[in-house]
């Protein structure tokens, strides 16, 4: 990922995220400051929704490493298991080859000239058949164990490298979120206290006056949107999913996590779960989604409105559903 050096109301070309989404930041030096209020006002609106665009990919990409480093932590243990039975083994192939049974051309030959009867003979080459059949059996197991351990030891080495690669990539995220961060709260705090609630209500919608939640058509969404509401209130955090601070897809996934269903924390992953629902459809418990690509959620509740942790600075309230941005819904609920 490449890195910027942050200029006042500037930012550097493009920053590409690990997920495949490409942040587009306006290039350094390219303009000059803000002529106007109007135009310092919308720089920091814009900054505004980029920052909440790379924090959800910061969060997607934290869900990835864990993925990662699970992943490798289970081919570790694959190859202990496959060694075990390979060494497990190991005597009866040391006896295989002291007794000599690797081959029975020497063994049926001794049989034929020291047996006393024919029914001897007979019985001394069955014996020496079901040994060479229990050699050649566990020479095969042991070649089976030394490919599968052999297999497990290179799946092992390579998702350590995935894993190594997802946690570099996660930290080198991190900290151009926390540039962008740091330089959002100074643009922000040069704005006059007017132009900080239009900014505000940019990024977050109008705020209404009383939350009027509808009854929801399910159990889990009644949970789910009565858990959002108990957070109002609560500070946005970068990265937070509760209990006291929250982010967009932190919010939603703490809510319905009181329900007992598991979301993702990422906005654009919670947008690929569930059913789609229509603008006219929407009813309580449902996700609406914002900008595109996805870097935004909030959880409808009924009457048009909707309850979302939204920006910096803001804390988590109940706002109507019509703001900018909005680009669709899904049902996690039956």
């Amino acid at each position: 990922m490449h890195r910027t050096t942050r200029r006042t109301w500037t930012r550097t070309a493009a920053l590409s995220l690990s997920a495949g989404v490409v942040v587009l930041l306006n290039p350094a030096g390219a303009s000059a400051a803000p002529a106007s209020p109007e135009q310092a006002r919308q720089a920091v609106t814009e900054t505004g929704k980029q920052l909440e665009a790379i924090g959800e990919q910061v969060n997607e990409a934290t869900d990835t490493a864990a993925q990662q480093q699970a992943a490798a932590d289970a081919a570790a243990a694959a190859v202990l298991v496959a060694q075990a039975q390979l060494d497990a083994l190991e005597p009866q192939l040391r006896s295989i080859a002291q007794t000599g049974y690797v081959g029975t051309t020497r063994g049926k030959l001794a049989a034929f000239l020291t047996s006393g009867s024919a029914d001897d003979l007979i019985e001394q080459m069955s014996t020496l058949d079901k040994l060479a059949s229990h050699a050649d059996a566990v020479v095969s197991r042991a070649a089976s164990a030394r490919a599968t351990a052999d297999q497990a030891q290179r799946d092992a080495t390579t998702a350590a490298a995935a894993a190594a690669q997802a946690a570099g990539d996660l930290a080198a995220q991190q900290d151009q979120l926390e540039e962008e961060l740091a330089g959002y709260k100074s643009d922000f705090a040069r704005l006059t206290a007017a132009d900080q609630v239009r900014v505000h209500t940019a990024l977050a919608g109008p705020t209404v006056t009383a939350a009027n939640p509808a009854p929801a058509p399910t159990a889990a969404a009644g949970v789910a949107v009565q858990t959002a509401l108990a957070q109002v209130g609560d500070m946005y955090g970068v990265g937070a999913s509760g209990p006291d601070s929250f982010d967009c897809s932190g919010l939603t996934s703490y809510a319905y996590a009181a329900a007992g269903v598991a979301l993702p924390h990422s906005s654009r992953a919670q947008s690929q779960m569930g059913v789609p629902v229509a603008r006219a459809d929407l009813q309580p418990g449902d996700l609406v989604f914002f900008y595109s690509p996805v870097s935004h959620v909030g959880l409808y509740i009924g009457n048009g409105q909707m309850v979302h942790a939204s920006v910096t600075g803001k804390p988590v309230a109940v706002t109507s559903v019509d703001k900018g941005g909005y680009v669709g819904a899904r049902r996690v609920t039956g």
